[in-house]
């Protein structure tokens, strides 16, 4: 049994999952992103609120988290406010007002500042809730919009098709710096600083809020869910072997993530630009001091 399987369930992360149509229970997400039939054991329970254990085990790291239901606001409490770490809303697209009911959580979203938000639905609707309306909402809130079962899928063609339905979800939430986290050997240098940030943050909410240091490398890091993860793997390649494997998968990965840049909007790509230089700059151990200040607003 690891250190954080013996923490008590308020010390580990926890991904909170609600949903606001009637149709579709929370259980059902959980077990896509778990890939089974059947729900673990609940790790605690209390009348409608479940946690569910979870183990995140990638190339970079493992880390111990709680998918936790939680049917509506009224059930928020001081344990889950703490340990929230992720968000996620489904809703019901099919009907017009089916955003209208995502409108309690707003406040506690914007109060609590979860690192990963994430709309879900199973498709957009052309009479329900329209494409352009979930991205308008999903801008002016800071989330990502996923479907389940999109209308349109990845063209099969393309040398780095987008994630989509749980798979995106599932990478989104890989992508995140959990508080449990344990870094994987090989992986320490670009991840350390930032685990520490990450669960100093939650540990001492306000107090970090009020650091720019913390607050310029968490957004720098985390703000797109999967920066984070190729700023360390295109920092591992620049250190690696000068030899012609290593050259062409660096030459691939740069390619991968300009054409993930190139879905952006204009205006939002020279912002993701100097997001992903500034934090491999920090990667590859450059000094923050040197970079600190500079932005895409300072232009001439």
């Amino acid at each position: 049994m690891s250190a954080t399987e013996e923490a008590t369930d308020t010390t580990v992360p926890c991904v909170l999952i609600t949903s606001c149509d009637g149709g579709f229970k929370e259980e059902e997400l959980i077990k896509q992103i778990l890939s089974t039939k059947t729900l673990p054991e609940p790790t605690k329970r209390e009348e409608t609120v479940v946690w569910y254990p979870w183990t995140i085990n990638n190339k970079y790291y493992t880390a111990d988290v709680r998918l936790c239901i939680v049917p509506s606001t009224f059930q928020m409490s001081s344990e889950i406010a703490q340990s929230m770490q992720a968000f996620i809303a489904y809703f019901d697209s099919t009907v017009k007002d089916g955003l209208e009911k995502l409108h309690p959580w707003i406040s506690v979203v914007e109060d609590l500042a979860p690192e990963v938000l994430i709309l879900v639905c199973d498709r957009v609707s052309d009479h329900g809730v329209t494409r352009h309306a979930a991205q308008q909402w999903c801008l002016a809130h800071a989330f990502e919009l996923v479907e389940l079962n999109p209308q349109e899928l990845p063209d099969e063609d393309d040398d780095f098709p987008e994630s989509t339905g749980v798979k995106r979800i599932v990478q989104a939430l890989n992508a995140n710096v959990w508080s449990s986290v344990e870094m994987k050997d090989g992986f320490n240098q670009g991840f350390g600083l930032m685990s520490s940030l990450v669960a100093s943050r939650h540990n001492n909410p306000r107090t970090c809020q009020d650091s720019s240091v913390i607050i310029k490398i968490h957004v720098l890091i985390l703000s797109d869910a999967m920066t984070d993860l190729d700023i360390q793997e295109l920092a591992n390649l620049t250190a690696g072997d000068a030899d012609v494997d290593n050259f062409e998968r660096l030459f691939t990965k740069l390619k991968e993530m300009k054409d993930k840049a190139s879905s952006l909007p204009h205006e939002q790509r020279k912002v993701h630009a100097e997001k992903v230089a500034k934090a491999f700059w920090m990667a590859i151990g450059g000094d923050v001091d040197e970079i600190d200040g500079l932005s895409s607003g300072e232009e001439s």
